[in-house]
């Protein structure tokens, strides 16, 4: 195994929005010397934030990247985003992980986001530590927020350290490991000294529940433990390492980030405790020629193989890829294969990433993330490799969207270059869904929430200078008809020369919904010539396509030509198209047109202390629950609910559940709008036009 592999760190540093997750990244930045000053977020001067829609929000809105040399070792440090309107960057990104810091606030504790992100560990089985942050901020609490922490996150946490002095006085850490206490003064500086007399009979309790849970993580060491052997600092520095590689606990540090309190400690405990490459092990994939399952090991002698995290998409410097080699060496330029597209890539310089720029380096060895530019196929959540020994890993989808604007043009006939731009965007965020809406005319774009759409919207502005307007999406209502009629439409019309002249009698009837249009000929005895039929059902799906009542399209209806006359000289295609037409027309006044709506199938997540509400929430969107079901800690509710009731539910369901609750929505039918809402759509449609 490459001692460059054994001495490598991917760390995602994970948590809610305001945690202080990039001022950490900052402090970790300052103290290795990457950085001569420490960034603040509030000043927008920090290295791993740096966009300005970043710096305009004071949040991250996607991972920042940044590697750092502490004591022989390289870490690779991740700083994702808090905000739910961007967590699928989040989900993402902490695949490339080996290793997460979820950062807890000492004032507000754990909050949605965290949660989520705990989730996400869990499920791509990567060990975790808790660094309790802003203990020097008034109101904070290192035992209020750990007991947070026990109550919502399994395996249990432990602590390894705790705090010197609380809110204003926040001085330092005792470290329970080496029974060392460290003091900091203004500037961040380390001094070691001794354990406080205040603390002293603290420290002790604390340290005897600390070795008993970490002697837990090894069989050999409990018993010693418990035949009352002292157990050295390299005993229970194994045994740590053991038990949070297992996911046996969490080990839980603490410090504060902008006063640069513990930070040498956190990477000290980086380095001797959490997982290398090496440690984390083989990563599973398939074979693309035969789905078998098969895996990668992290050595540099190993074909190559790697798995594409982002995408950058700059309208000067092209497409930016940035992945994390899973097995094998990559050199400075060549080329490799793209299993997903089935296509072979060739690049000129390998990059590391260093918040907004890109340093070139030579090679890349397992756990390294690194990126290259202008790969003309390769997007987010591809596996590159040897096109002679394939792999393909498994990608981690999107957030699903919860909320759609219709964009506008601001400058006329900028339709097209909207769409143009936004695809590139769409390399760059594999959340969002772009399409055009055949029967409303309008482009419609998904996101995770409003600020999300927003932040997109002043990209484009940003880098490809096109401007939109948002805007609710229009709802694609139909009309169809409820009773069975039998009407004439007659076209005549004489002027000079030959006139026109197109006479049919047509039947109007309901078809089930979802069955559309159909179109039945009974002429019989030559009524009408069989070259003007096709005619008639011309002009009745035309007329059609302009319903009645509102101008919608009416569907799932039966019209049979059964009688009509025609002149030898005087009719025409055009005359019995029309004819057609005026026939569709006066049935459907005569067969009672109704308004349908589409009606969505919905999915909503939710813990138990807010199913009440949702479920009054629902009723008053004449919604109609289906069924629950359980799901771990939350409860699921299935549900239909007319499309018009739900365009803006991602901030109800928000606000309703702190943030907490989560939907999915697909189309399921059209169904009948009451009467009552039908004069209301009418009046609206009339009003807008």
């Amino acid at each position: 195994m490459s001692e460059k592999v054994e001495k490598l760190r991917n760390i995602a540093l994970a948590a809610h929005q305001g945690a202080g997750k990039t001022s950490l990244a900052e402090a970790m930045l300052f103290k290795t010397g990457v950085s001569k000053r420490l960034g603040r977020v509030e000043d927008g001067n920090t290295i791993m934030d740096f966009e300005p829609e970043e710096l305009k929000r004071k949040s991250s809105i996607s991972t920042g990247f940044h590697q750092i040399d502490w004591k022989k070792h390289n870490i690779n440090i991740l700083d994702t985003p808090g905000d739910q309107n961007f967590f699928t960057d989040t989900k993402i990104c902490m695949q490339a992980a080996d290793s997460a810091v979820v950062v807890l606030d000492a004032v507000d504790g754990v909050k949605v986001q965290t949660e989520q992100a705990w989730d996400f560990a869990e499920q791509y089985n990567i060990p975790c530590a808790i660094y309790i942050n802003k203990l020097d901020r008034e109101r904070s609490d290192f035992f209020r927020t750990l007991k947070d922490a026990a109550d919502c996150f399994q395996p249990k946490p432990i602590i390894v350290q705790l705090p010197i002095g609380t809110e204003d006085d926040f001085r330092g850490i005792v470290d329970l490991i080496h029974m060392k206490a460290y003091t900091y003064d203004a500037d961040g500086k380390t001094a070691e000294g001794d354990i406080p007399a205040e603390m002293k009979e603290e420290v002790e309790i604390e340290r005897e529940a600390f070795i008993e849970n970490v002697a837990e993580a090894d069989d050999e060491l409990i018993e010693r433990y418990l035949e009352g052997e002292t157990l050295t600092d390299d005993d229970i520095k194994t045994a740590l390492k053991k038990g949070t590689l297992s996911r046996t606990f969490v080990p839980v540090l603490c410090g504060s980030a902008t006063k640069n309190i513990g930070t040498d400690l956190l990477l000290d405990f980086i380095n001797s405790t959490m997982p290398s490459p090496a440690d984390r092990g083989s990563i599973p994939g398939i074979d693309p020629s035969n789905s078998n399952e098969i895996e990668r090991s992290p050595v540099t002698d190993a074909p190559f193989s790697a798995f594409v995290i982002k995408t950058v998409a700059d309208p000067y410097a092209g497409r930016l890829s940035i992945f994390r080699v899973v097995s094998g060496t990559l050199g400075g330029d060549g080329n490799f294969y793209n299993v997903n597209k089935e296509a072979k890539e060739r690049f000129n310089q390998l990059l590391q990433i260093a918040g907004k720029e890109q340093k070139p380096i030579n090679e890349a060895v397992p756990g390294d993330i690194v990126a290259v530019a202008k790969l003309k196929e390769t997007t987010t959540g591809d596996t590159i490799c040897s096109d002679t020994d394939k792999i393909q890993f498994k990608c981690a989808k999107p957030l699903p969207n919860l909320i759609s604007f219709a964009l506008e043009s601001k400058a006329k006939g900028d339709e097209d270059k909207i769409y143009i731009s936004l695809t590139k965007l769409l390399e760059e965020d594999t959340s969002l869904i772009l399409k055009r809406n055949s029967e409303t005319k309008e482009i419609l774009l998904s996101g995770a929430g409003q600020i999300h759409i927003e932040t997109i919207i002043e990209k484009l502005k940003r880098k490809f200078s096109v401007e939109v307007l948002l805007k609710t999406p229009k709802v694609p209502y139909k009309e169809t008809i409820k009773k069975k009629v039998r009407v004439q439409g007659k076209h005549k019309k004489q002027s000079g020369g030959h006139g026109q002249y197109g006479d049919c009698w047509i039947q109007m009837e309901p078809l089930p919904r979802g069955k559309g249009f159909e179109f039945v000929n009974a002429i019989v005895g030559g009524a009408i010539p069989k070259t003007y039929i096709p005619a008639v059902e011309k002009g009745v799906v035309e007329a059609s396509q302009k319903g009645i009542l509102a101008g919608f399209p009416c569907v799932d209806f039966r019209v049979t030509l059964d009688d009509g006359t025609f002149h030898a000289v005087d009719s025409s295609e055009m005359a019995f198209k029309i004819a057609g037409s005026l026939a569709y027309k006066k049935a459907a006044e005569e067969a009672k047109a109704v308004l349908l709506e589409p009606v969505m199938k919905v999915t909503i997540t939710t813990p138990d202390d807010y199913m009440g509400d949702i479920m009054g929430d629902l009723n008053g969107r004449r919604g109609r629950v289906l069924g629950m079901d359980s799901a771990g800690k939350n409860q699921v509710i299935n549900a239909e609910v007319p499309m018009s009731e739900f365009l803006t539910y991602a901030p109800d369901l928000r606000s309703m559940t702190g943030g907490r609750g989560i939907y999915t929505m697909e189309f399921s039918r059209y169904d009948e709008v009451p009467a009552q809402m039908t004069e209301k759509i009418i009046e609206e449609i009339n009003k807008e036009k």
